[in-house]
């Protein structure tokens, strides 16, 4: 089953955000997409389908993942808004962008070791770190253009 809308060609954003989780879990694990693979009885291409949110993970399928990844299902929806929560609507945009943050190498990489940063002020001094050299970049890109 595809996951993509018929009216629009885009991924669903739920399946986006379950295969940037498979991505994250499985990076954090050590584990190849290969290994990942044979242990589910797919070719590694179905697991980067998976994981670029291209195809839908089946229920059953879920499940054996989270089995393999040592992890709950209900970790691949962690993040989601609560779908009884009328407040709690879902930020396809938003989504997107983690998902986008999360198929990166570096971005996966500061997602597993961010967390483990417990002090917040050097939290916060990374984040301020980070944002001045983003400024930076577009600043430069600007200046470019007006060339």
């Amino acid at each position: 089953m595809s996951a993509l809308n018929d009216t629009d060609r885009h991924p669903n954003p739920i399946d986006l955000h379950v295969g940037a989780r498979i991505r994250m879990r499985r990076k954090i694990l050590g584990v190849s997409q290969e290994r990942l693979a044979d242990d589910l009885g797919l070719t590694f291409q179905q697991v980067q389908k998976y994981e670029r949110g291209a195809n839908r993970v089946s229920a059953s399928k879920l499940y054996e993942i989270a089995r393999s990844l040592q992890s709950s299902v209900s970790y691949f929806f962690e993040g989601l808004a609560d779908p009884t929560d009328a407040e709690g609507l879902f930020d396809a945009g938003a989504e997107q962008f983690v998902h986008d943050f999360l198929m990166t190498p570096e971005g996966l990489e500061l997602a597993g070791l961010f967390p483990k940063i417990h002090k917040a002020k050097v939290r916060r001094r990374i984040l301020d770190l980070v944002r001045s050299m983003a400024d930076e970049d577009v600043a430069a890109d600007t200046a470019g253009d007006a060339d």
